[in-house]
């Protein structure tokens, strides 16, 4: 693999991880590939983000190369993001030599193998997702041993390269379905799948938590997860934690929604994320323009920036909402972790319901689990199904919540709460 001038992203994020500084990377992605350059080169020379991002479009993911191919050469524009399997590994290599800013490749491919090695035969060391949290937010019908078996090969590839040095980050999209993830789950499974990745072989992993909209729990969650890495990722040189600002609906309104980005670069910097990756001002509108993908991240550093430092936390309640997170975590994890083989332990756990997605269109999935807004806007769980907590889990969960007295005001309450921002901003933003 050709050495290029310019930091990989494990080099990036352990940079920001000693120094305590929060490592900012965008989203984004077109089909055809001198405009994605443009856009690269673009957001680069206008902002100069720390890592830059490859999205591949939704055929890719799928494995739809063929058919991504036709697009491309028929009306690239009409790709949401760059099929990198179809222009191939020269193009991939491309971009990667003419950009100063090491590059990710965000996709959401359960089945990912193919893209892989064309992302590494591009010179590319940064690869997002896993054979759970690629798998059960995106597919149907994708088997869990099928997924698991694909990204336990690139795992083991990674392992490999990594006896050669050539370190692979791995991100684990703990962000799984977007929409009022209760924190421990997020971690449950993020870790499940870091721990795998772990054992055959990665050096370099992120643990990547979806903004939620209550700030003390937001950073309560991030803090867990360098408690969490040291307890059950100790033997890994680099675990880094990550934040995806806020991924349900998004104000309409411009104020709003960059107050809220604002807001996820504070609880970047306060959470001690490694990296923070940032939205626009337009993600309620489409694809966001190379203009909102800048602000996006002028925004996002205005965020991180000291003029912040002056801001106190109720440091009692945010250790408290560690242990807690920290609690639900092990309950659902420590089981499996043990076990003499942790793939058949999860699949089992999945098909139990001892684990579970709200929201999951996966048919490995038992949709059981019901979340909720507590008043202060804090995830919890209404109802925790087969989840293996503890009764003192369970009955704390019950506390936070406030009262419905019924089955519809209960969906009520939930349809508000995955509106959290674009219909409550108002209340939530000032």
């Amino acid at each position: 693999m050709k050495s290029l001038n310019k930091p990989c992203v494990a080099q990036v994020v352990a940079e920001a991880k000693r120094t305590g500084a929060v490592a900012v990377q965008p989203r984004s992605g077109v089909g055809g590939h001198d405009e994605m350059l443009r856009l690269l080169s673009r957001i680069e020379a206008e902002v100069s983000p720390d890592i830059l991002a490859l999205t591949i479009d939704s055929y890719s993911r799928l494995g739809m190369f063929e058919h991504a191919s036709r697009i491309l050469h028929t009306n690239p524009a009409a790709l949401n993001g760059y099929p990198l399997v179809a222009h191939g590994w020269r193009r991939g290599r491309d971009l990667n030599e003419r950009t100063k800013q090491p590059l990710d490749i965000r996709h959401g491919s359960p089945i990912a193998d193919h893209l892989f090695e064309t992302a590494i035969a591009s010179g590319i060391t940064s690869f997002e997702g896993g054979g759970l949290t690629y798998n059960l937010p995106y597919a149907k019908k994708v088997p869990l041993e099928e997924s698991i078996a694909s990204w336990r090969r690139i795992d083991r590839i990674c392992g490999e390269l990594a006896d050669q040095d050539v370190i692979v980050s791995r991100e684990m999209f703990g962000t799984l379905t977007a929409v009022l993830m209760p924190p421990s789950t997020s971690l449950a499974i993020a870790f499940l799948e870091a721990i795998s990745a772990a054992r055959d072989g990665v050096q370099c992993l992120l643990i990547a938590y979806p903004q939620g909209g209550n700030t003390l729990q937001d950073i309560a969650a991030l803090r867990s997860i360098d408690t969490l890495a040291r307890r059950y990722l100790s033997f890994v040189p680099g675990v880094y934690p990550v934040l995806h600002q806020y991924m349900g609906p998004f104000p309409r309104d411009k104020a709003k929604a960059s107050a809220l980005i604002l807001l996820g670069g504070v609880v970047a910097k306060l959470g001690g994320a490694a990296k923070v990756v940032t939205k626009t001002c337009e993600e309620a509108l489409g694809i966001p323009t190379v203009e909102a993908n800048v602000d996006g991240i002028r925004l996002t550093r205005c965020g991180l920036a000291r003029m912040f430092d002056f801001i106190k936390l109720d440091e009692s309640a945010i250790v408290e909402e560690m242990h807690w997170i920290d609690r639900e975590v092990t309950e659902m994890i420590e089981p499996l972790v043990g076990a003499r083989d942790i793939h058949m332990a999860i699949l089992e756990a999945f098909k139990e319901g001892r684990l579970d997605v709200p929201f999951s269109p996966s048919n490995s999935t038992r949709g059981d689990v019901i979340p909720v807004r507590d008043p202060q806007g804090a995830i919890r769980y209404l109802s925790c199904a087969g989840l293996p907590f503890s009764d003192a889990t369970r009955r704390r969960n019950r506390e936070r919540l406030r009262e419905t007295a019924t089955p519809q005001e209960q969906l009520q309450q939930i349809a508000g709460d995955i509106h959290f921002f674009a219909d409550l901003s108002d209340v939530y933003l000032g």
